[in-house]
């Protein structure tokens, strides 16, 4: 069947920019935090709790997105995400004190957290089976061009004075107006319209996207999957027993991205270096090196996932990072310059791996009827797990030191056992043909 990529993959790519918002945000915390340091005499709690508080906010963008999109749609969800993160933006880079950067930064969240499950969610839904791996990880390499753009913004504006921070903080509202004016343009997802009873639009924006029978071959499977399902998000359908097992894969697969750790290096990459001695230009230097390689591997990442498969990646990155952190801890010990190769190359398997097939798997596992209430769930698992993850690297460092890792360690160790035994491959399906036993019980 012969499909329209460039209408595919421009969509796809204008919808993944909510990433970069998610990118924006979850970088410039790592080039803003020594200055924030100063500015509002942060301790080891207070520096968790500036930098986890955007997760907060993530939770309840995540629960207003799962409404939003199911009553009104994907498209007015991603335009609410936007202006949001725009406002937030402002308001931190102005903030006067420490309460209302605080404030602002959960604000912020909640754009980001509402992103965060849309825009992977989108795509997930309008792209053909064959490149619905290839254009969900399109999302996630959004986010490294995000982290790797305001890493160099945040190296070059680092001699700018105290007040770096607020120019750091403040070119967020940048991207969330190109993503706004980006979202404006976009069709409704042919799923959502289905499902409300606009069949026809449905069909014109499903004959856009393939040639031939492929609008009516999408809609009849898309009603297939609908039949006797809930009209409106109903999250209490969750745990019904035919719907349990998926969810609980879905918070476990969200959980373990974040639980991996790696989160620690991105976030508190300084924190990190400076433990060795490096200096502040060299502290945000790494930091930059860190979203180079970030976005490498991301490219790998959508070249493989659709050809290895979702499965054997995940295992790859599980068994890869806990191996590393086991080599991390001994350098750090050692105070050895030569660490930072070691975490360039767990940000490269994390890259090709954990980072983007997560949120594929994520948008893939959940039934038609219950794709706006479990995705939501499961985002909400994932940033509950990097809350609690940022929040407690800056105590855990602090007492534990480069041992830290080895918890990480052993969450990776757990992580690979669990996708080795309760998740199946999903790659070449189409998301109505995922809908049963797609998961190992």
């Amino acid at each position: 069947m012969k499909f329209h990529h460039r209408f595919v993959l421009r969509i796809s790519f204008i919808s993944a920019l909510g990433g970069y918002l998610f990118g924006f945000d979850f970088a410039v915390i790592s080039g803003a935090l020594p200055f924030l340091q100063q500015q509002f005499n942060l301790d080891p709690t207070w520096e968790g709790f500036a930098t986890g508080c955007l997760a907060l906010g993530a939770i309840l963008g995540c629960f207003a997105a799962g409404k939003v999109a199911d009553q009104y749609g994907r498209r007015p969800g991603m335009l609410l995400a936007a202006e949001i993160f725009a406002i937030s933006s402002l308001a931190m880079a102005f903030a006067p004190g420490r309460l209302f950067f605080v404030v602002a930064r959960f604000v912020a969240g909640t754009g980001v957290g509402m992103a965060s499950m849309l825009s992977p969610m989108y795509i997930a839904e309008i792209a053909p089976a064959k490149y619905r791996g290839r254009m969900v990880a399109i999302n996630q390499l959004t986010v490294v061009l995000g982290i790797l753009i305001t890493n160099l913004v945040n190296y070059w504006l680092r001699n700018e004075g105290a007040d770096a921070w607020r120019w750091m903080f403040g070119l967020g509202a940048v991207p969330s107006c190109l993503f706004w004016l980006g979202a404006y343009f976009l069709p409704e997802s042919p799923r959502w319209l289905v499902k409300n009873g606009l069949e026809e639009i449905a069909r014109s924006v499903l004959s856009r996207i393939g040639a031939g029978s492929y609008a009516e071959d999408t809609i009849r499977q898309i009603k297939g999957g609908l039949s006797g399902g809930s009209q409106k998000i109903n999250y209490n359908v969750l745990l019904k027993r035919a719907f349990l097992p998926v969810l609980l894969i879905g918070i476990g697969l969200a959980a373990f991205q974040q639980f991996c750790g790696i989160n620690t290096v991105f976030n508190y990459a300084p924190k990190i270096f400076e433990s060795i001695g490096a200096s502040t230009d060299d502290q945000l230097l790494q930091t930059v090196f860190i979203g180079g390689v970030n976005l490498v591997f991301t490219i790998a990442a959508m070249l493989f996932v659709d050809k290895l498969g979702r499965k054997p990646l995940m295992l790859f990155g599980a068994g890869g990072l806990a191996i590393l952190y086991v080599l991390i801890v001994q350098l750090l010990g050692a105070g050895s310059a030569e660490v930072s190769w070691f975490l360039l190359a767990a940000i490269g398997v994390y890259a090709m791996s954990l980072a983007p097939v997560t949120w594929v798997l994520i948008s893939e596992i959940f039934p038609t009827s219950i794709r706006d209430a479990g995705i939501s769930i499961a985002v909400i698992g994932l940033w509950v797990a990097y809350f609690i993850l940022v929040f407690t690297f800056p105590v855990l460092f602090d007492h534990l030191g480069d041992k830290t890792f080895y918890i990480y360690a052993v969450v990776c160790l757990i992580g690979f056992l669990f996708i080795l035994f309760k998740v199946k491959e999903t790659k070449g399906k189409t998301l109505e043909e995922l809908d049963q036993n797609l998961i190992r019980h």
